[in-house]
């Protein structure tokens, strides 16, 4: 390989390629996709399924899209970010710590989860373009002494990452709150990034 600095770019990139031996690059090709050729889940390189793809992986569908419930749109972009309205788990109403279990409360967020997951869907088209969840913001409608608002919201969190994988991990508050409309035991509102095709 003397002199190979010497040479022009693409001449250096040529002599380098074919330095490699075959058992090198078979090496380099199993690595990533295994003896047979087959993508291996263990390679570095691993496979995310796109979120439409994991939703029916996980059996879920999207609700329909409830009317907003006063003067306000489902959802407003600016720039990249897409700002979504609050959201709930639908007609169901009480409070946590008195009428609903904290793994109740869960399944009702996750519920919520998906609605926010619809409301994204129909703003963008769909939700392969998500690129990040950037901030989720959850009330839990509860009693005075409940704490645990965090495993309540951790019902849309769990959710989010189930369908976006790292992209759905995000910045987060959990706030206990005395009511919510119509006695809904949460609401949740979240902030995305998506990609501008």
């Amino acid at each position: 390989m003397a002199g190979l600095h010497s040479l022009p770019f693409d001449s250096r990139v040529t002599a380098l390629r074919a330095s490699l031996s075959p058992v090198t690059r078979t090496m380099k090709v199993r690595a990533a996709f295994g003896a047979n050729g087959i993508f291996s889940p263990d390679s570095k390189k691993s496979y995310m399924p796109s979120p439409t793809a994991r939703l029916r992986e996980l059996g879920l569908e999207l609700p329909e899209l409830p009317s907003p419930a006063g003067t306000y749109v489902h959802a407003v972009r600016s720039g990249r970010l897409l700002f979504l309205a609050g959201k709930g788990p639908g007609e169901i109403a009480g409070k946590v710590g008195r009428d609903f279990t904290v793994e109740e409360a869960y399944e009702a967020a996750r519920r919520t989860g998906l609605t926010l997951l619809a409301a994204i869907a129909n703003e963008l088209g769909s939700l392969d373009r998500v690129t990040r969840v950037v901030k989720v913001v959850g009330f839990v409608n509860a009693t005075p002494e409940f704490a645990d608002q965090p495993k309540v919201i951790n019902g849309c969190s769990d959710l989010f990452v189930d369908v976006f994988g790292e992209r759905g991990r995000h910045a987060r508050s959990a706030i206990g709150v005395a009511s919510l409309p119509n006695g809904i035991p949460v609401e949740i509102e979240a902030i995305v990034e998506f990609d501008d095709a």
